[in-house]
Parts: structure tokens; sequence; C-alpha cells
């Protein structure tokens, strides 16, 4: 089906190592992830319109230990500062994928310190997997619980539970309404409840039918997440793994055959649209990875060109290297400021750049279906085809001159090499002469095909070339309201007192009181839900937020009487 994912090339953040956060959470606000902004004329460059951001929310220390699903990491910046990122990436026509940590939270999490504090007492007993006051848990509390992976900073949450999944669902549809995110990644999928999975496809899709959600799934058959009920999409392990191998390996025949099993006519993948990487936070930078730098450019040019979507690892365009230890993956996620990326490999940027322009303007590439026309140990030839555009993609990993001949459709015509501009006659049967570490792509037609490399869009931006991002709130507030597309203007609620309220997507509530959280003193606000006769507790902040509907901004909770 067609989407705007065929049609993306992602950049992954991992924000807290981007912005060079503290290891752990010192409490202290900062507006660290507004630099992000300056890296716009950059995603531009690369030709990038989705960013997906590592965790986001509030943790204890590496993200993935949720303190709260609601609120920006403080270390990073706060929910309006996030939202003005999240305008302004939109406003360039960059989407915005957050990272869904679902499985579980850290032990800081609300809901564990109520049940570290009330023992048995606690009303949130029954969110947490396998929890057990018949023993002691390693961590020295007076029960045992599950941890993800045997890592017992990390709780498994009870996605059976309805008041977890309400909660989690609530989150998502805040940072859905009220920042515009346009997917997920969904962080350890292969261990969520799969009817979790289901209930938040329908949540999503009913909010947003073009909503995308993909799961980091290591093993196994994909089409068990990523399926019409599931997930949209999932991190292509597969593939990864045969890129780089058959590189090092000097041979094509492995990734060429994890292609045709899974894209070609009748291949197990080949209605999906799968997330391809050469890197990411969890291992070695593909830099590092390769025997032979050469390689490098290959590499990527087998992503760009094979079917899914392309995602570059921040960093990695630069050639950047770096490899986890068994104890220690810090040095995967490290800082990084423009202008001072470390042995800076500029050629490969500019190369990278060339192959997301390529992609960009060849439907081919975002929608074609997948051939492979010639396999050798060190020469490798695949086709892509879509409404009658047929695009070859060649490659050469020796490091010496060859030829690679394939039979290519449409004889007595032109094949025109795109990232060179060189024309070779087409008869039925061509030979095309490679030199060593090279690749081609080959767009077949009358010769006079070309990509226009120096073309730029304009880029909106926020800030002076001077300004310092973290001090100039004022700033970023008044030319992002200028740059993004007018609204009517709306107030936030000043004050929440009882009375009958109304939400925007229809519901109302009678609000009771507002209260404080006996655990993190967050203030909270009580309210009935009408219809159902149900109570629930809802943060505070959330309640008087503004949220967007139909294009335009609205309340999130307005007063009736």
């Amino acid at each position: 089906m067609k989407s705007w994912i065929n049609k993306s090339i992602i950049y992954h953040i991992y924000p807290l190592g981007f912005c060079g956060a503290p290891e752990y959470n010192d409490g202290v606000q900062s507006y660290r992830l507004d630099k992000v902004i300056d890296w716009i004329p950059h995603f531009k460059e690369l030709n990038i319109n989705a960013v997906y951001f590592g965790p986001v929310f509030e943790s204890t220390k590496h993200g993935y230990d949720t303190k709260d699903y609601y609120h920006i990491d403080v270390r990073l910046g706060d929910n309006r500062s996030f939202k003005k990122i999240c305008d302004l990436l939109h406003a360039n026509g960059i989407k915005v994928i957050l990272d869904g940590v679902f499985n579980h939270v850290g032990r800081d999490f609300w809901a564990f310190k109520d049940v570290q504090q009330n023992k048995q007492g606690s009303v949130y007993c029954g969110w947490f997997h396998r929890l057990d006051f018949g023993g002691h848990s390693p961590m020295g509390d007076p029960f045992w619980y599950e941890g993800w992976g045997g890592y017992y900073d990390l709780v498994k949450l009870n996605l059976q539970n309805p008041y977890v999944t309400e909660h989690l669902l609530g989150a998502v549809g805040m940072w859905i309404d009220e920042f515009g995110i346009d997917g997920l990644r969904l962080d350890a999928a292969d261990c969520v409840d799969m009817n979790f999975f289901r209930q938040l496809k329908d949540f999503c899709h009913k909010k947003r039918p073009d909503f995308w959600l993909m799961g980091e799934i290591i093993h196994g058959n994909y089409t068990r997440w990523a399926n019409g009920d599931m997930l949209d999409s999932v991190t292509n392990y597969e593939c990864y793994k045969g890129i780089y191998s058959s590189h090092n390996d000097h041979n094509y025949f492995e990734i060429a055959h994890s292609l045709q099993r899974q894209f070609a006519q009748g291949g197990i993948y080949a209605n999906l649209c799968l997330y391809s990487f050469l890197d990411n936070h969890d291992v070695d930078r593909i830099a590092s990875h390769l025997k032979d730098k050469n390689h490098l450019k290959n590499v990527y040019t087998v992503m760009y060109g094979m079917p899914g979507v392309p995602s570059i690892y921040y960093g990695s365009e630069w050639g950047i290297e770096a490899t986890r230890t068994r104890s220690d993956d810090r040095p995967l996620r490290p800082e990084l400021n423009l202008g001072h990326i470390p042995n800076a490999n500029e050629e490969l940027n500019r190369y990278i750049g060339k192959l997301g322009k390529i992609r960009s303007s060849l439907e081919a590439l975002q929608f074609g279906s997948f051939k492979n026309e010639c396999i050798r140990n060190e020469q490798l030839v695949f086709s892509r085809s879509y409404n009658q555009q047929t695009v070859y993609v060649a490659l050469n990993l020796s490091n010496g001159y060859s030829e690679v001949g394939f039979h290519a459709v449409g004889g007595f015509s032109k094949l025109t090499d795109v990232l060179t501009g060189q024309v070779f006659d087409n008869t039925g049967y061509v030979n095309i002469p490679m030199d060593g570490y090279s690749s081609r792509i080959l767009v077949m037609n009358n010769g006079d095909f070309s990509v226009d490399f120096e073309e730029t869009e304009k880029i909106v931006t926020v800030l002076d070339e001077d300004a310092d991002v973290s001090e100039t709130e004022e700033t970023i507030e008044e030319t992002v309201a200028e740059t993004v597309a007018d609204v009517e203007t709306v107030e936030p609620l000043t004050e929440v007192t009882k009375g009958r309220y109304r939400h925007y997507e229809g519901k109302e509530y009678e609000v009771l009181c507002v209260c404080e959280h006996s655990v993190n003193a967050e203030k909270l606000v009580v309210y009935l839900d009408v219809e159902s006769g149900k109570y629930y507790a809802y943060p505070y902040d959330a309640f008087v937020a503004l949220a967007e509907k139909n294009g335009k901004t609205v309340r999130t909770f307005d007063k009736l009487s």
C-alpha cells in the first residue's frame, strides 16, 4: 500500500546521548534537545523527511527506564519546548516518530513507587507482571517482580490490566493530539503482549489512519507482528546483518539471498515496508563493523536501493566509529555538534545526501518490485520496477575494475547512471563497466534523465544565525508562530474548578477536585465519566493543555458549567 513511509528517509537520534545529557537524571531543567533546530538544514541536505527520536519521556537514566509517559525528560526540555520542535520539523516537511517503551518501566515509575511504599495495600499491584509478595527481588524489595531480560531496574508491565493499557493509550493519544507525532517505534516488541498491539493499532489508526507503528524485532517471522491487525512494520535485522557481512566476506550471495527471500515476487515480506538500517543505538557503528571502510558507500547504496524505508543513525553519515562492550554501550550514543564531528568523512556525507535525492526522485526505489539480475561473490545487480519505471542498482565490492552483465528490459533504449550522469546503450543485454568499490544506479530511459542535486528546498527556521537555542524561547515561540500554518488563537485553561467539562472528542466529565499524587506530588484532576460512571485521575498539566483537531487548536477539556 502506498504510504508516506515508503517515501521517507529516516534520521534516528538517541536524544540523551546526542544532547550530552547527564547519565542520571539530575532533575535540572535544561533545553538541550532544542539544538535539533540547528540540524534542520543538515536534514534537508540529506533529504531526510522523518526524524525518529529515541526515548524522550521522563526517565531515571537511559530513557528506557520510564518514570512518566506524559512528560519530556527534564534533561532534554519540557513539553512546551518539544512542541515547538515538532511544529518546526513539521513546517519543514519532516515527520516525527517517537520511541514507545511500553513493555517495561523504571523503578522510579510513580505506580511502582506506590507499590514500594504501600506494599499489598497499593492499588497498583496489578500493574506489574508477576508481582509476588512471597519473596524478595534482587534489588532488595520485599516482593518479587519480573524484570525485562533479567534487568531488574526495568520492571515489566502487566499489559493485560485495562488500567495499564488505558494509561499508555492516554499518553499516546496526548502525543498525537498535542504534538502531532506521526509514528511510534515500539521497543522490545517481541516481549509485548500482542493484544496490546491490536488495541494500539486500533486506537492510533482511528485518530490518524496514516499513523505508523514499527516494532523492534530481532528474530523470527516478521509477519507475526507486522500485519493488518497489529504493527505496520518491524526492524529488518536479517538484512542489517546481511549487508555488512556480505561485504566483509566478499560474498554478495548472502544479501542477495535475503533480498530474494524477503522481497522478490512471492517473497515473504513483499507487501511490507520494513525498517532498514546499518547501525543503531544497540549495535556497533557500521564504520566499525566493516573490515574495509572503502565499502561504506556500497553498503549505503544497498540500503537506499532495496525495498523498505532507509534509516541513518545520527553521525554515521560522517562515518564515525564506535563499538560496544559487554558492559558499556555508551560509546554508541555520543554527543554530537554540527561543525565538530570527530574525523568527519565529508565525502561519505555528500554521497549519502546524493542517494537521498535519488531515492526521493525515483518512485521505483520507493514502491517498486524487486528482482535479482546478476549475483557474483563481488558483484551484484538488482532491479526495482514501478509504473513503467525500471531502475538497476549495480555494485562492485572488489578493489579492482570489473564489468557486470545482465539482461535489461526495453531493448534499444538507454540506461542513465544518476550517480555519475554516464549513459549506456541498452540493446537487451548490457555489460556495465565498474571501478573498484563502486556503485551505479541506472535508470532505463531515453538518455535525458537527470537528478538536480543542486536544488535546495526552502528551510523554515526559527533562529537567527548566532542565536543560542537554550536561551531564546521567546524568539523561538514568535517565529514558530509565523512559520507554522496559521491557526486560531486559543488560550489554555487558567484554572480547573468543580463542574462539567467536555473533552475535545465529545465526551463529558464531571470534575470533582484537584489533588496531589501521594508519591511524586504531581498535580492531578479527579473526574467522573458521566456516561460510564467511572472515576479517573488525569495529570493537571495535560488537562489544561491545548490539543489539535481537524487542523485547529482547541482546548483538551473545555468547561461547560
